[in-house]
């Protein structure tokens, strides 16, 4: 599997991820993992199943047994994820349950009991990978690693456009708070805490299209994947 390409997107929620690896999964025929979508779907899982977050034997077997498809639709069109044969898509982008995943994702059994399931996904002929530690810890040996970052007033304001699109009300400064609270538990967590790897290359996209975005990251996919084109 070494001479299957890997290109790792880390960085926070609103930076434009999704987005930008939906395209190269779609441009490039790759395979496409959403490791926070597969965190989402295990705190979803949990709430489904009445298991706590301090039952860690649960959760890791949750983890474990997980069953869940990214199905991209189109370039730069978010994935649709599939649960148990459900389309959970909506259901897991609630702030409730993204800071669940927040909080299950900093626990280490959980952590180890998913790293199996996320490496699976490379598969010939090549993936793409988002995340807050695919370069770091998933995917350490990654072709290509970026790290996409913005400021907590940017993403706010992407995440409440986004709510208001899909005619969800909510209020800007707890939008923020929860960002900065979020961004605080990822980045301090003993294991895998969000930073980006020594070699990656950081882009910050505060102030730029998601147009820009994509056709940066496309030039440096040309430049240092071999075979692109």
């Amino acid at each position: 599997m070494s001479s299957v390409p890997i290109i790792t997107i880390d960085g926070p929620s609103g930076t434009g991820k999704g987005t930008v690896c939906s395209f190269l999964a779609n441009w490039l025929g790759w395979h496409f993992l959403d490791s926070g979508a597969i965190y989402r779907v295990l705190a979803l899982a949990a709430m489904k199943r009445n298991v706590t977050n301090d039952d860690i034997q649960k959760l890791s077997q949750l983890a474990v047994d997980l069953d869940v498809e990214f199905q991209v639709q189109g370039a730069g069109q978010l994935s649709h994820v599939v649960f148990d044969d459900e389309d959970v898509t909506d259901d897991i982008r609630t702030e409730d349950c993204g800071n669940a995943a927040s909080i299950v994702a900093a626990i280490p059994e959980v952590r180890q009991a998913l790293l199996a399931r996320q490496k699976a996904f490379h598969q010939p002929p090549g993936l793409v990978a988002d995340g807050r530690d695919m370069g770091t810890v998933v995917f350490p040996d990654a072709e290509l690693k970026l790290f996409l970052t913005a400021s907590a007033e940017e993403r706010a304001k992407r995440r409440l456009k986004q709510l208001k699109d899909k005619g969800i009300s909510a209020n800007l400064r707890d939008l923020s708070d929860d960002i900065a609270e979020r961004d605080a538990r990822d980045s301090k967590r003993s294991v895998s805490p969000l930073k980006p790897a020594e070699d990656a290359i950081v882009i910050d996209t505060s102030d730029l299209g998601i147009e820009n975005v994509v056709g940066n990251i496309r030039e440096l996919v040309i430049k240092m994947i071999p075979g692109v084109s």
